[in-house]
C-alpha cells in the first residue's frame, strides 16, 4: 500500500511539474498572446508569426525588448529589415544565416570595410533619382 501511496505521489508531483513548466517546455507562443508592445515592434511578421519555429519565435520576442528603448528612425528601420526578412525563402534565409555567420568570423578590421562599403552603396541608391522616385522633379 506504501508503495502505491509513493508511486501516486510522484506521479502526481511530476504531472503538476510538467503543467507548471509546459508554456515554458511548449514555448511557441501565438500572434494573439503577445503584448501590445511585441506586436507593434514584430508587426512585419505578424501574417507568419504563427508558423515560425520556436526559437525563432524566442529570439524575436527577445529583439522586442528593446523595441521601447528605439528612436524613430531607428524602429523604422527594424520594421523594414523584418519585412524584408519575411519576404526572404527559407533558402534565402539560411544563405543569410551562414554569410552572418561568416561575417562574425571575420577580423573586426574587415567588418568595418565591408560595413563602410555597404553604407556607400546605400548611399549611392539613395541619391540616384531613378532609384528613388520621391528626389524626382515631377509636378
Amino acid at each position: 500500500m506504501q508503495i502505491m501511496h509513493l508511486i501516486r505521489h510522484h506521479l502526481f508531483a511530476l504531472s503538476a511539474a510538467v503543467l507548471l513548466f509546459l508554456p515554458t517546455i511548449a514555448g511557441a507562443q501565438s500572434w494573439e498572446n503577445l503584448t501590445p508592445v511585441q506586436r507593434e515592434a514584430l508587426a512585419p511578421l505578424s501574417k507568419e508569426w504563427n508558423t515560425l519555429q520556436i526559437q525563432q519565435q524566442q529570439r524575436l520576442i527577445n529583439l522586442a525588448k528593446r523595441y521601447p528603448q528605439l528612436d524613430a528612425v531607428q524602429k523604422q528601420r527594424l520594421h523594414n529589415r523584418l519585412e524584408k526578412w519575411s519576404k526572404l525563402t527559407p533558402e534565402q534565409r539560411n544563405r543569410a544565416r551562414e554569410k552572418f555567420q561568416a561575417f562574425s568570423k571575420a577580423p573586426l578590421e574587415k567588418r568595418e570595410q565591408v560595413k563602410q562599403m555597404v553604407r556607400q552603396q546605400e548611399a549611392e541608391k539613395l541619391s540616384m533619382p531613378a532609384a528613388n522616385p520621391a528626389l524626382t522633379n515631377t509636378p
